[in-house]
């Protein structure tokens, strides 16, 4: 059967509980994977988001994310991986980072986990970009222990990776807000996002200095001395509520797009 059978864009699922693989039972997941072959699996990162932002903040959007995405495809969300590589934020209390190395393991082994239980296209949005090259790598290597596992899905087991701030809608949305000012980290966009889904959050929020011109990233020491703090040439004071539910939509609605399109694909 296809992939996508059980993808209807068209009618949303009213209870988010039905697509979150965390509150099925393994015979549920055993249905699903007759007519869906298709999983999304969301990560993030806890590292430091400049003085005004959640330290949970990439974890948070990309959560939130996909499981709009889910319940709009109706394809099952697994827990989200919450611990990314962020090595060059140690510098500022609260960040907790994994090496390259263990990302890699980590993602490598989450994905041929799923892979073994029969899940063929496996769909991870991404909320921090420390994350990409590692991610991507460890797509590479799952495929060769797919293969030399002879996994039954080893011909059709495919991966893709969905950074939901680089899409262009979001891109262009966020570009249009907030100009020069959105930054590369700490960005009015992600921190807009979080007030949105955190109203906790919106008090933390007042005006800062202008932040240190986005450059180099290196490691913490020199990260702390370059962007004191934390912020990379953003101004997330910009940032709205109603900005975030515009922003979880325009991302959510491109996502759900792209993986139609993953999943539709040989």
């Amino acid at each position: 059967m296809s992939a996508d059978r059980s993808l209807n864009l068209n009618a949303p699922v009213k209870n988010s509980s039905s697509i979150r693989l965390d509150l099925q039972t393994w015979t549920e997941v055993e249905d699903y994977l007759k007519h869906c072959k298709g999983i999304i699996l969301p990560i993030g990162s806890t590292e430091q988001h400049g003085p005004t932002g959640a330290i949970g903040t990439d974890t948070l959007t990309a959560e939130a994310i996909a499981r709009e995405v889910g319940c709009r495809t109706g394809v099952l969300v697994t827990p989200t991986q919450a611990f990314g590589m962020a090595e060059h934020h140690l510098g500022f209390p609260g960040t907790m980072s994994l090496k390259p190395s263990t990302l890699l393991a980590v993602l490598h082994d989450l994905v041929v986990s799923l892979a073994s239980n029969g899940f063929e296209k496996i769909f991870v949005i991404n909320g921090h970009g420390g994350n990409i090259a590692t991610v991507k790598a460890a797509f590479m290597q799952a495929y060769g222990t797919a293969i030399s596992q002879k996994l039954s899905v080893s011909s059709r087991f495919q991966c893709k990776l969905a950074n939901w701030f680089m899409a262009a809608p979001v891109r262009s949305f966020s570009r249009d807000l907030y100009g020069d000012k959105e930054g590369h980290h700490a960005t009015p966009s992600e921190i807009s996002l979080t007030l949105h889904l955190q109203h906790s959050l919106r008090s933390k929020q007042m005006p800062l200095p202008d932040p240190s011109p986005a450059g180099p990233i290196h490691g913490p020491e020199d990260f702390r001395l370059r962007y004191p703090d934390g912020r990379m040439g953003s101004d997330p004071y910009l940032a709205q509520s109603s900005h975030g539910e515009a922003l979880l939509e325009i991302a959510a609605t491109s996502l759900s797009q792209d993986l139609s399109n993953f999943l539709k694909a040989s």
